[in-house]
């Protein structure tokens, strides 16, 4: 008797679907005649930030060299004086930017106003206005601007705070690709805590797959609630164009950079005082933990906040404020977005449990001073500009902070220096058997009399040695 209820109901069940298709297949199809039968449209979105979404223009002045038969009179008599005459080459690139603030703050890319001798901003509405460069942070490849509107403030996009979007939220890209004009594609945030390698120091971006293209670099990712979450940066592409692979830089390491701009036109960074690597399966296995996440503590500096957190060397940071830290590239980011001053709290697999340390939030210390020197002589460093290395001086440079000794800052052209081969970034270990560990001690070494020079340098993580007669 049950089963025939049961056939019974899902005949009945089918007859209505049946119905129910019938209805919908003769219903003549018709265009939705109000707003509320517009099931999804992004127009409000795009009339509400598009406004503060600006194209940059960017013109530089390449001098160009003459020709090596400028001055030679053969040629100049049969083709003239116009011969060899230098004609300067004028280089145009395009970008994106947001304004940030309604005063005439804009955010865009370091590479997008790279080595400009001027920059043109166009507004929403077709105006053009000169800006100026307020600030560079090639590290993060961001960097400042400003305009000065005369009819009052700009429209703006406030930022949003980019450790509460997940994968799979909407967000739309808005910039100018190829030139052709302000363009909006739709898409979703793909992935978080992306490496793209060769962007930039602190690879960390959100993934989308929101169309980004050459000209939407520093252009807005924007969320659901017209608020600025990244910055357009970058796209994984073998063709050039889009290929649903795009990466921006996350809005809380842009907060960075425009607090430095409104402090002072500099960026100041919170300094882990500690280096270390990303924990693996086998690494985790070893230290008792459930699965491999966090980045373990190799080496601390005597003297920095994370010798002061009273951190170990093998500890592994699994949480900066609760934030977890899936990789030792994700602890620098969590580090760098921390405003300089106050405390943060880390949370610490040691011995088996977790415990949890404050970290004081400081900057990297200038110890020892700087002392930039150019050094003169009759040596074989002569023309080469030398300085103390120091945490502060290692963090300007994006070098490891736990270098010590004295590096090569620079070196003139047709000096002694640059004829042994000498290149910026080399750190001088020793001369002659006398180890290096300051500038005072390397001019005191280099004051010596003699007709031999054993040097030893660092260079890419290699000691190269040479001698030098006479």
């Amino acid at each position: 008797m049950s089963i025939t209820v049961r056939f019974r109901f899902a005949a009945l069940l089918t007859a209505l679907a049946c119905a129910v298709l019938a209805g919908h297949a003769v219903a003549e199809p018709r265009l939705p005649t109000s707003r509320d039968e517009i099931r999804l449209s992004y127009a409000p979105l795009v009339r509400k930030a598009a406004p503060a979404v600006v194209n940059i223009y960017t013109r530089r002045v390449v001098k160009a060299r003459p020709s090596p038969f400028f001055n030679d009179p053969f040629f100049r008599q049969f083709f003239g004086g116009e011969l060899g005459v230098p004609r300067d080459r004028v280089e145009k690139s395009l970008g994106s930017g947001v304004i940030v603030r309604p005063q005439g703050l804009i955010i865009t890319n370091f590479h997008v106003i790279d080595k400009a001798d001027e920059i043109t901003v166009v507004l929403h509405d077709r105006r053009e206005l000169a800006a100026d460069i307020v600030l560079t942070d090639k590290r993060t490849d961001l960097a400042v601007l400003r305009v000065r509107a005369d009819d009052g403030p700009l429209p703006f996009l406030s930022l949003r705070n980019s450790d509460d979007i997940e994968v799979g939220d909407l967000v739309l890209a808005i910039g100018n690709p190829f030139g052709v004009g302000q363009t909006v594609t739709s898409g979703i945030v793909s992935a978080l805590a992306r490496a793209a390698k060769g962007v930039s120091d602190f690879s960390f971006f959100i993934q989308t797959d929101a169309a980004i293209n050459p000209g939407n670099s520093g252009g807005a990712l924007v969320t659901m609630d017209g608020r600025l979450v990244g910055i357009n940066s970058a796209i994984y592409s073998r063709s050039g164009g889009s290929m649903g692979i795009g990466f921006a830089i996350p809005a809380n390491m842009v907060a960075r950079i425009i607090e430095g701009a409104l402090k002072g036109a500099r960026v100041v960074r919170p300094w882990f005082g500690a280096t270390g690597q990303s924990v693996t399966s086998d690494l985790a296995a070893s230290l008792g933990m459930r699965r491999p996440v966090g980045a373990l503590v190799s080496e601390i500096h005597p003297r920095g906040p994370a010798a002061k957190a009273r951190l170990r060397v093998g500890d592994v940071v699994l949480a900066v404020n609760g934030r977890e830290v899936e990789s030792a590239r994700a602890l620098r980011f969590r580090i760098a977005t921390l405003p300089v001053g106050g405390v943060a709290s880390l949370t610490v697999w040691r011995q088996g449990r977790e415990i949890t340390l404050r970290l004081p939030l400081r900057a990297a210390a200038e110890d020892p001073p700087r002392d930039v020197s150019r050094l003169k002589g009759a040596h074989p460093l002569a023309g080469s500009q030398v300085a103390n290395l120091s945490p502060a001086l290692a963090e300007e440079l994006s070098l490891d902070p736990m270098q010590r000794g004295v590096i090569v800052l620079g070196v003139a052209r047709r000096s002694a220096a640059r004829q042994i081969g000498l290149r910026p970034g080399d750190i001088v270990l020793g001369i002659s058997g006398r180890k290096i560990d300051s500038v005072a001690t390397l001019k005191k070494v280099l004051r010596r009399r003699t007709d031999r020079w054993a040097l030893s340098v660092r260079r890419d993580g290699k000691v190269l040695s040479v001698v030098i007669e006479g």
